[in-house]
């Protein structure tokens, strides 16, 4: 894991962020903390280059980002189901609201868009629900890929349907395509 240190400064406040890589199963994810909170996790979605040419490698590692590391580790190793992060969220009161409730659906289980609208008290509001979990800042740890069409079939995953049935198959949902054949390039690999 290398970590780098970027300082971003505005004319009200000056803002100091960790960025750190780790491999995973689906390929480099990216983490950026504040220090003290989590901010975001992405898949294949490198920093700027603006940004990484401001950065300079981190005398130490934060904790956040060590922690974050690990946990990440532990879950494609199939030894975490719940993270224990702290991590702060920006957005609108409603997105917040529906990240938060991602965290409550349990490891190995899927509800579906209504189920999860119902989670944020909104039960006909299954398309902005959808459309926030396409901006979920904090992949796999604020779990979108467990949110799944009514029938339970696969619909809309920011990282493409196949990654999202890469994660449902490492936490056990059973996914088949029709005539029961699988369609996974990624899981037969990581086997």
């Amino acid at each position: 894991m290398e970590v780098l240190n970027f300082e971003f400064t505005t004319e009200d406040h000056r803002l100091k962020f960790n960025l750190a890589t780790t491999e995973t199963p689906l390929g480099l994810a990216y983490i950026v903390s504040d220090g003290l909170h989590l901010r975001s996790i992405t898949l294949g979605k490198p920093w700027p280059q603006a940004v990484t040419n401001s950065c300079k490698l981190a005398e130490q590692h934060d904790s956040v980002t060590t922690k974050t590391v690990i946990q990440l580790r532990e879950y494609f190793a199939g030894r975490r189901k719940i993270f224990d992060l702290p991590y702060l969220l920006e957005g609108t009161d409603f997105q917040k609201q529906v990240w938060h409730a991602l965290a409550t659906i349990p490891y190995g289980e899927t509800y579906s868009y209504k189920q999860h609208a119902t989670l944020v008290g909104r039960p006909k509001a299954t398309r902005a629900v959808g459309g926030t979990n396409a901006k979920n800042p904090l992949w796999i740890v604020l779990p979108c890929h467990r949110v799944v069409g009514s029938g339970g079939q696969l619909t809309g995953y920011a990282g493409g349907l196949e990654m999202k049935r890469f994660l449902l198959r490492l936490e056990g949902v059973p996914m088949t395509e029709p005539g029961g054949r699988t369609n996974d390039r990624a899981w037969r690999a990581y086997q």
